[in-house]
This record gives C-alpha cells, structure tokens and sequence, in this order.
C-alpha cells in the first residue's frame, strides 16, 4: 500500500493473534450468497471451468493508521458497493480485517454484486517483523491468522489470501525474512487443508524489487509441493502512463514466462506523467494473459499519498465523491474486457530450483522454520476465536511451545487427510496440497450415478 502513514507498517510488517484453540463453529449456509468459487490451476485462475482474471481494486478507506475492517461496516461497504459497480470490477483486495467480526452483509452484498475478494491474513498488530523475523513467528502470530482463514473461507466469494505484503523489500536485510514468510504460507495452506476448507488459494504479495523480484517469486515457487505457494503476486509501478515496452512489462512477461503457477498484479497505477490505466488494455491482451491473470489497481479511497480515484466523505452515508481517475478506470475497464477463451495458458505447473545466496539475496537454507507445538495443535483443534484489531499483538509473543524450535523437513506440511468440509457450499473445490489440481467431486457423484443407472437397468 501506497501511503505515508502505511508503508512503514504494512511494509516493514507483516501478519499475527492470541486465543484459546476451540473448534469453530460452522454458520448455516443459508445466509451466505453464493458465486461460484475461484480456484488455481495451472498457471491461471478459474471460475468454474472458465478463466478467471483479476480486475480490481485495493480498498482500504483510512489506510493503516485508521486500523478499520471496510467488511465489518455495512454504511461503508454498501456505499462503496455501489461505486464498484459503477466502476465495472470483479475484485477488491482488503489489507485489514478483524476476525473477531462478522461479515455476512458485506461479503453476500459483494457475492451479489459479482465481486470477489481477497484477504490479507496479516495487520499491523499481528505480523512478521522484515528485520527480526524469528521471534516473530510464533503461535500467537498463527492464531490470528488462522483465524481470519476460519471467518472468510465460508464465503463463496472469498478469491484469496495473502500470506504478506512486501516484506522483503529493497533492503538486503529484509531477503532473511523469506524463509518464515513461505513458512506462513505453509501453515495457511495447511490449516485450510486439515480444516477440510475448500482451497482458498494463498500466495504472496510482493515488492517490484529489481535486484531480488525473481529471485523471490522462484524462492516462492521452490521446494516440495507443500511448501510451493498458490500463486504469486508483486505490486508494479514502473508503467507510468507509457507502453508495454517502456514500462517494462515485456522483459516481465519474459522473465516469468513458464513460471509455473498463476501471477497477477497485487497493486499498479503510477501516478508520474498523468493516468490514463494503459495498463488495463495490456494485461488483457495476448501479450500478457498466457503468464498473468490481471491485477488490482490502487487504489479505491484517495488518501494523503494521492492515488485514490474516490474522496470519501467525513460522514459515512454522505455520497462518494469520484476524482477525475474514476471514470478514466471505468472506461478503461469496459473498453479492455476480460479474454474469451483459456488466454493462452499453460495447464501444467512445475516448481523451480531455490536460488543460491548471494549479495542480494542472503537465505542460505532450503529449509524452512518448524511451525510452533501449539499452532501445530490448531490444525486439528482449530484456532478459536480471533483476537481482532484490539488484542494485544503478537511481535514479542514467543516463548515455550508458542516458537518455532528449529526447521522442519521438507514436506512436513503435506496433509493427507482432512477434516469433514466446511464453510461454503462449494467446500471440496480446488487444490490444498499443490498446483494444478481441479474438484473431483462433481465427476465422482456423476461416476456413482452412471454405474448406478446402470445397474437398474441391468436389474429389471
């Protein structure tokens, strides 16, 4: 996130919470609207068996410094629902969360308006610390996240999560950070696993670093299967009201091309040299839909920083007021529509060799931290209720089996059983243990009712 007040802590932070491990009690589905889940597979994403490409917006009115879930207000998300309407998207990411609310109004009058969302697990509170990642990672951190994975994996609509934001930075020091942010990832990939959720997908938003972009994204797509992310994302500014070839983009597309899993563009939208969202036409072309699946633009509320395309008002049911980057989003969004088709993408994924140490990149291990004894517990226990906005953070809450002691063995996070499905009504859909996988349960139940019609008629 772009804001003088979010950087420093979204940027230099990154996910953690505090509560006893209890079962989590499951809500009827009946109150939730229903669209049909997005899942990973291959190097895209799919809704259903159609292609699915992200074109979004970052919302978080206030930023970080007002530490408010938009999700949990319904005068907030109701009035901002009628503005992405108007706008023409299909996603929104949303940085702050409090998982000790509900969110059944705003997330069914997203589903309603066709809008999906993803979530990031972490906030300021609770969160990886890019300089001191050790004492970081620990069991208070994973409650908190798991828990915010317990109250959005039950909407339909839920696209995502994000493991972290820019963590890794341009910092040298921070690239020590990358081993217990994949770490994160794992556990996330394995709680939803072991919940018996549907696969939510989860992957990693990262800093357009030159010196180490690709040496995170192959770092995030390295290792045994249930240590490989969903997918992964970067937010980009180097298209600055230019093109394709100016900006960069095609020595990207370039770069990534054959990557493996699904890429997309977590942020874009520099403001140097005016705006004109050029970048909507080309992540829509073939010259980019073979590698990425779209992007989200940022962002939705303008703050101090300048880039927001919507003045929200001091009163909250006072109306919107859209700065002159509305219509141009708008425009560019209908005039560029999603690709008809699979865009040219490739349907088997592959993980990549781990980059070695050097100047610019300092992990020096494959290997990644331990999850802690008792956020190990939670898998079967489940994580209880989350601490919310106002719990006691998590940075220096280590100690005893709260911490990771050592590192783990390579595919200590492969589930192979899971708990009873739970949360949405599409809760069996895609992958949980690795890329590329697709529900197998719509041709199981058409299987059993072939060979049983068969049988009948056999019989008689």
């Amino acid at each position: 996130m772009r804001s003088s007040v979010l950087v420093p802590v979204l940027a230099t932070l990154l996910g953690l919470g505090s509560a006893k491990p209890t079962a989590t009690e499951q809500e009827p589905p009946s109150k939730r609207a229903s669209v049909p889940t997005v899942t990973a597979s291959g190097n895209a994403f799919w809704q259903g068996d159609k292609r699915f490409y992200v074109r979004g917006i970052d919302y978080q009115p206030g930023g970080s410094s007002a530490m408010a879930d938009p999700l949990a207000d319904t005068t907030v998300c109701q009035r901002d629902i009628a503005q992405f309407k108007k706008l023409g998207i299909n996603t929104i990411r949303v940085y702050i969360t409090d998982n000790s609310a509900n969110h059944d109004e705003c997330m069914n009058a997203l589903a309603d308006a066709g809008i999906y969302v993803i979530i990031d697990a972490n906030n300021p509170l609770y969160s990886i610390n890019r300089l001191d990642p050790g004492p970081s990672y620990n069991a208070v951190y994973l409650q908190s996240v798991f828990a915010t994975i317990d109250e959005f994996v039950k909407y339909d609509n839920t696209m995502a999560f994000f493991s972290g934001n820019e963590v890794i930075n341009d910092d040298v020091k921070s690239t020590k950070a990358a081993r217990y942010v994949k770490a994160v990832t794992r556990d996330m990939r394995a709680y939803i696993k072991s919940r018996g959720y549907r696969a939510v997908p989860v992957g990693y938003s990262a800093a357009d670093v030159a010196q180490n972009r690709m040496q995170l994204a192959h770092y995030m797509n390295c290792g045994t299967d249930d240590e490989r992310s969903d997918f992964f994302a970067f937010n980009d500014y180097s298209w600055c009201n230019s093109n394709f070839q100016d900006s960069g983009w095609d020595q990207k597309v370039k770069n990534f091309t054959g990557y493996g899993i699904a890429i997309f563009l977590s942020e874009y939208g520099c403001l140097t040299n005016g705006r004109d969202f050029g970048e909507v036409a080309a992540l829509m072309s073939d010259k980019m839909t073979g590698v990425y699946s779209g992007g989200l633009m940022y962002e939705y509320a303008l703050e101090e920083n300048g880039y927001g395309i919507a003045k929200i008002p001091s009163t909250k049911a006072s109306a919107v007021q859209e700065q002159d980057g509305f219509d141009k989003f708008a425009s560019a969004l209908k005039a560029n529509p999603a690709p008809t088709g699979d865009g040219g993408f490739t349907s088997t994924t592959r993980s990549v060799a781990c980059p070695t140490k050097d100047g610019n990149w300092l992990v020096d291990s494959t290997l990644l931290p331990a999850i802690p004894a008792a956020a190990q517990k939670m898998m079967s226990n489940g994580a209880g209720k989350g601490p919310g906005l106002k719990g006691d953070g998590s940075q220096n809450a280590g100690g005893g089996d709260s911490e990771s002691t050592g590192d783990a063995t390579p595919g200590s996070g492969t589930v192979s059983e899971t708990g009873k499905p739970s949360g949405s009504k599409n809760a069996a859909a895609g992958r949980a243990g690795g890329p590329g996988s697709v529900e197998k349960a719509p041709f199981v139940v058409a299987g059993l009712v072939a060979v049983l019609t068969l049988t009948g008629t056999l019989l008689l």
